[in-house]
């Protein structure tokens, strides 16, 4: 059956009912904001579709080397997780919404829940969300929420992806933005804490390892924050959590992240996953579901929604979120992940990354005329390092070498043109790190 189901013949019955042409139903809109004609090519066979898009594939570079981050990343994704998590049972399930005949999936969310909480060190975590972006946007909304209070503080070295974003949430909802420049590569103490206020400020948002993968601890910051009777937010590389600090250690209030790098491939940009954990306190301001384990009569375990603080369940005006929904397949994918892994395999594994990348840093700055930005900071997977010209020119040429090199800051940080943001995961080799630094010092 076509989308349309109707006929020609039908179509135009019905106009001759009403006495219209099919472009007088449109009358009521603009011509200057009508859409141009729509030129679609006639339908193909399934043969000719198979080859068209085969041939469009054939355009991708399968063979790039890619040293690009900025918050997503290349992980090597173990074929288990994929042949578990396909299954159809999973693969087709839907919202959990009758508790009876889902206890399947209930549980898989109870249990990304605790490993969420485990991996945060924080009290509870909700069902999941869109992805990391709008989980911290998400972050900031419950913080206004908590604190009765309209005013944000941002660091400057949370990702400018994630904070364009929070200017797209906040702008018509008569929400200050204080944005703090960020010192020598990490969060601005002085400049946070002079902009601390005691009757308007709501949260102070950070990142760990922040946009120029700087490693830092918040603890301060949450003590200042809680002492102006704010909130500490802080959005973390979940990854990074097998050996640095947890922000629940640092005495965080609400902590999100991006869930891409825990067994979801890059795939041209999703579906990814956002997860949030917060303190018990705040659990009743948090959007999302969170599913819960309980007894029946026959005292028997088992798994119901115990909140729903979503536009579906309550009346519109009191939801705690009205766009947001939990990424329930996306969520079972990084519970396998991580439980494939465990918890000594996941420490393992950032304790990889870290020396990769040290030797990639290392590398690198090596060669004459490169040098590092912030070198007094610690790193975990990425690092910026400063080239002799434009960084956006040297990513540009190194393509012709099959290579994705990093990703030139100037787009977001003009002061920053010549520098180079560079990411190393598990799947970078010796060779291939050593391959970036010859074709990189053959450009300088």
């Amino acid at each position: 059956m076509p989308f349309i189901a109707n006929t020609e013949e039908q179509r135009l019955a019905m106009l001759d009912e009403l006495g219209l042409t099919a472009e007088q139903l449109f009358d009521d809109i603009p011509a200057e904001l009508r859409c141009a004609p729509l030129r679609v090519d006639p339908g193909l066979s399934e043969q000719e579709v198979r080859t068209r898009m085969a041939g469009l594939a054939d355009r991708n570079v399968s063979d790039l080397i890619s040293f690009l981050g900025a918050g997503y990343y290349d992980h090597f994704v173990p074929a288990a997780v994929n042949a578990l998590v396909y299954r159809s049972e999973f693969y087709t399930a839907y919202t959990p919404y009758q508790p009876e005949i889902s206890q399947g999936t209930l549980q898989a969310i109870y249990e990304y829940q605790s490993m969420i909480c485990r991996l945060t060190d924080m009290d509870v975590a909700n069902a999941s969300m869109y992805d990391g972006g709008t989980a911290l946007c998400e972050a900031l909304t419950m913080a206004i929420r908590i604190s009765g209070r309209k005013s944000l503080i941002i660091d400057e070295s949370v990702s400018p992806i994630h904070r364009i974003m929070i200017q797209s949430y906040t702008d018509n909802l008569g929400i200050e933005r204080i944005q703090t420049p960020p010192s020598a590569g990490c969060a601005n103490r002085d400049r946070i804490i002079e902009q601390l206020n005691n009757q308007k400020t709501a949260a102070v948002i950070v990142q760990n390892p922040n946009f120029f993968g700087c490693l830092d601890d918040f603890s301060d910051l949450a003590e200042a924050a809680h002492a102006a009777g704010a909130l500490l937010i802080v959005s973390c590389y979940p990854i990074a959590l097998g050996m640095v600090k947890t922000p629940g250690a640092m005495n965080a209030d609400i902590v999100t992240g991006e869930g891409q790098c825990l067994g979801l491939g890059l795939n041209f940009g999703g579906p990814y996953l956002g997860f949030m954990a917060t303190r018990k306190k705040h659990v009743r301001k948090m959007p999302g579901r969170i599913a819960g384990r309980t007894v029946d009569r026959q005292g028997r375990d088992g798994f119901v929604l115990t909140l729903q603080a979503r536009e579906q369940h309550i009346r519109r005006e009191k939801a705690a979120s009205n766009i947001c929904t939990n990424q329930s397949l996306c969520a079972l994918t990084a519970l396998t992940y991580l439980s494939l892994l465990g918890k000594h395999g996941l420490a393992e594994l950032a304790a990889l990354i870290a020396d990769k990348t040290e030797y990639a840093c290392q590398k690198l700055t090596a060669i004459d005329g490169v040098k590092r930005k912030f070198p007094e900071k610690s790193i975990f997977n990425e690092f910026v390092i400063e080239l002799p010209y434009a960084a956006g020119e040297a990513v540009g040429r190194l393509i012709e070498s099959k290579m994705a090199a990093g990703f030139p800051l100037g787009r977001y940080y003009p002061e920053l043109e010549r520098c180079l943001l560079v990411a190393v995961t598990e799947k970078r080799t010796r060779h291939e790190i050593d391959r970036l630094a010859d074709a990189l010092e053959d450009l300088v």
